[in-house]
């Protein structure tokens, strides 16, 4: 029975602490990668340091035995039903953890640091080069105008004078039916000329609302 305190499975109390401290140290590393690289979520990269070191003393516990496999992989099916959908960004550094995690709780920690240099270096470099992001010129207009005003072709020859594309999007109404906003995608023929082009807009619609700025964009969410 008191050979069980010294001996885990096939592991020896001083690999098992070596294994642990050597996860925390790469957990900690992909903890500052993921906070070098952009992020400012505290709570989030602590667990991206102590994942690594959980999920090498759960490959650790399991050691082959099938009944614990499953009732870990129950608690971890539990745990992802009542957590929140995360961003791509969140998931794929929550999966770097996890590889990390399970090569250190298998014994085989050269691996889990050459996966840790690989990964993160790829990481910071592919940030720094903005690789998949999206840059472009498009605006977004919205006009709200009064529902006695007929908007077909009242703004073509601003929108020509202004604009070197632009289309319509979407109508709707607003304010109980008595208002519609028109939504438009364009691009300026001169981002310096943004506010004359809003002004002219204003006496046409009644100097009612008007937004105009950068498209917004789905956030990538797995």
């Amino acid at each position: 029975m008191l050979n069980s305190i010294f001996h885990i499975g096939s592991f020896e109390i001083q690999n098992v602490l070596m294994i642990l401290a050597m996860a925390l140290v790469l957990g900690i590393v992909i903890a500052l990668i993921y906070r070098t690289s952009g992020s400012r979520m505290g709570s989030f990269t602590i667990i991206l340091a102590i994942l690594p070191v959980l999920v090498s003393a759960i490959i650790m516990i399991v050691n082959g035995n099938l009944g614990t496999s499953v009732a870990i992989l129950g608690a971890f099916g539990l745990v992802r039903f009542r957590s929140a959908p995360g961003s791509a960004r969140e998931i794929g550094f929550l999966f770097f953890a996890l590889a990390v995690g399970l090569a250190s709780g298998m014994g085989y920690l050269s691996v889990a640091a050459i996966i840790t240099a690989t990964a993160g270096l790829a990481i910071l470099i592919l940030e720094r080069l903005n690789f998949g992001t999206v840059v472009t010129k498009e605006r977004e207009l919205r006009i709200t105008i009064p529902e006695d005003l007929n908007y077909n072709g009242i703004f073509d020859d601003l929108f020509l004078a202004y604009t070197r594309h632009i289309y319509l999007e979407r109508v709707r109404t607003t304010n109980m039916g008595t208002m519609y906003e028109l939504s438009y995608r364009l691009e300026m023929r001169d981002p310096e000329k943004e506010k004359e082009f809003i002004d002219e807009l204003r006496c046409r619609n009644g100097n009612l609302s008007i937004i105009l700025g950068l498209v917004q964009t789905d956030k990538n969410v797995l």
